[in-house]
């Protein structure tokens, strides 16, 4: 007895060639032909150099021969974590900072009779200004916007995925800024919001920037937009695609990698690289450092704490490192 057949399965039993097959077998006997150079690859380390040298040619000269091109807006770039999906940016200092900062916006969402004071004044004056779209929406709608544990406090900024920088190009603007680098990495942070409280802190002592990895971590989401109180729009962030690598190459350069773990060897009161380029490295709360980010760490700092308190949160200690910085650098500043 024949065995019943699945819909659209083929059970021919004829032998021999069939039309049409014989342009398929000449071409997989042809082969793909020689294989390219490896400068000819675009996604290869050579096609890269290969591309960026024709940059700097093109360019007339400016920027750095075999580098990334110098310049542009260090908040954004051609690269997004979040996926394709919109942003509602909530709370009034978030939606204000964001609209100052120029970030682009498809709508500016107010809650109907909300109260009026200068900073929300301020926002429909911009808004209406740059030709964004107010939209006077109920409370409940802006609930449903800022999410379960969002504050809105009536007023929401619909804004597209944010957008990247390289870690490269940061180093480098800051160096031609004639400034001292300061950057903070996260090794493995993936609440939002201890990135948004990180991002606050950088911006408060002084820091340039933000270094995410491109794989488990937190993203520049609305809820990191709401925790950093608006600095998310003034502290560009940029994605690297393997941190350790990038941590190499920054060491290549002169920055010096310092990572925050309990059981350091260098209290942070006695730093001595405070006064020199440097990128503190944080770890998540659990795990804290993973093997291989600390085995490329020129030192692994401890914050003195309490007997009776076990860790800080993440963000706290990135607060407190970046103070320790920034101190030590406004005394050497002074004298």
């Amino acid at each position: 007895m024949a065995k019943p057949q699945r819909p659209g399965a083929s059970n021919s039993k004829k032998k021999g060639p069939t039309k049409g097959t014989g342009g398929l077998g000449r071409k997989s006997l042809e082969g793909r032909g020689p294989t390219p150079k490896a400068e000819d690859r675009a996604w290869h380390p050579a096609g890269k150099r290969k591309a960026a040298a024709e940059r700097y040619a093109a360019s007339g000269g400016k920027g750095k021969p075999g580098g990334r091109p110098s310049g542009g807006n260090p908040n954004r770039a051609p690269k997004s974590k979040a996926g394709d999906e919109t942003e509602n940016v909530t709370g009034r200092n978030s939606v204000l900072e964001a609209l100052r900062a120029k970030i682009p916006a498809t709508a500016f969402y107010i809650a109907q009779r909300v109260e009026m004071d200068d900073r929300v004044k301020e926002m429909l004056s911009i808004a209406t200004h740059r030709g964004i779209p107010v939209m006077e929406v109920t409370r409940q709608e802006l609930d449903r916007m800022a999410g379960f544990d969002g504050v809105h406090q009536g007023v929401a900024l619909k804004v597209p995925p944010y957008e990247y920088a390289h870690p490269q190009d940061l180093l480098e603007q800051v160096i031609d800024r004639g400034e001292l680098p300061l950057f903070v990495a996260l090794d493995g942070i993936t609440d939002p919001r201890n990135l948004g409280a990180i991002i606050r802190s950088t911006a408060a002592f002084g820091g340039h920037g933000i270094i995410l990895p491109q794989r488990r971590s937190a993203g520049v989401n609305s809820a990191a937009w709401k925790t950093s109180a608006g600095a998310a729009a003034r502290i560009p962030v940029a994605m690297a695609t393997n941190l350790t690598t990038q941590l190499k190459e920054f060491k290549k350069q002169g920055v010096f990698v310092i990572g925050l773990d309990g059981g350091g060897d260098v209290s942070l009161p006695a730093l001595e690289l405070a006064d020199r380029p440097v990128v503190i490295v944080v770890g998540s709360e659990g795990k804290g450092l993973s093997r291989l980010v600390t085995e490329n760490c020129d030192q692994i700092v401890s914050i003195p704490i309490s007997a009776a308190t076990e860790s800080l949160n993440a963000g706290i200690a990135a607060s407190v490192a970046l103070y320790q910085v920034a101190t030590v650098r406004a005394q050497l500043a002074g004298k």
